[in-house]
């Protein structure tokens, strides 16, 4: 069952291990993206976590090889006032990807039961209900042939404090730190039940999650680029497609290359 680790087992990556590992990753996973595009593959990957757990960077890397047609990243935040008047799941149907597309979810319909649970902005029984919900929704783009990536990033109370204060004194980073991340710190145990439950009832045969213990980024980013190589790629022809025939005679008789 998925779970929260334990604030001290937090695993490390030396830089030396990291600059070879991203690399060679980012590279692989350009592989991937291309063979998923050309195969007319879909993927989603959901990104959850605290606020500072490394969302962003994480997804960075991800994409950081990848060309812009292979990929779109919706950053997910408060649904507008028409998106409230809908079904909470109708903002990621229209999200979900085209043939050939993989889309990035940073934060996701686990909204409702995370954020919106833990600010009591949705009735208990609404939230709930949203477990069950998410899980049918889930399983349906599974079965419609949709790949699916869930991760939780995992950061401890005190690490979360830590990067809280260094953007606090980095003018240059103030632009990542709101009152709501203050009070979220704050809540910091409320959130992490939340988190945990939500772990146990939406981890399914069908799209588990994968929980990363987060402290170092270095880390957290390598397990991410990873897990999606293995599900996107998994039984996927990772070689490039055969130049057509008409495209290889032009490319010998005007570019002179055989």
């Amino acid at each position: 069952m998925a779970k929260l680790p334990d604030d001290d087992a937090h695993p490390t990556v030396s830089k030396r291990d990291y600059d070879k590992r991203l690399k060679t990753a980012e590279l692989r996973m350009r592989e991937v993206a291309l063979a998923c595009h050309e195969q007319g593959q879909r993927g989603v990957v959901v990104v959850e976590g605290a606020d500072t757990a490394g969302k962003g960077g994480a997804i960075r890397r991800l994409t950081g090889e990848l060309d812009p047609r292979f990929y779109h990243v919706w950053p997910i935040g408060p649904p507008t006032p028409a998106e409230e008047d809908q079904h909470y799941l109708q903002r990621f149907w229209q999200r979900l990807p085209v043939a050939g597309q993989i889309a990035i979810f940073d934060r996701s319909w686990y909204g409702r039961v995370l954020v919106e649970r833990v600010d009591e902005l949705t009735p208990e029984a609404r939230w709930r209900a949203a477990y069950n919900e998410i899980n049918d929704f889930e399983a349906a783009l599974v079965a419609d042939g949709i790949r699916i990536a869930k991760f939780y990033l995992h950061v401890s109370d005190a690490e979360q404090q830590n990067r809280l204060i260094e953007r606090a004194q980095q003018p240059h980073k103030w632009w990542k730190i709101s009152e709501a991340d203050i009070r979220a710190h704050l809540a910091y145990d409320t959130y992490c039940a939340a988190a945990a439950e939500m772990l146990a009832e939406t981890s399914t045969d069908a799209a588990p999650w994968h929980v990363i213990a987060a402290d170092q980024k270095r880390h957290a980013r390598l397990q991410v680029l990873d897990t999606v190589i293995n599900a996107f790629g998994d039984g996927l022809d990772l070689k490039p497609s055969p130049m057509p025939d008409t495209l290889q005679r032009m490319v010998r008789d005007v570019l002179g290359v055989e």
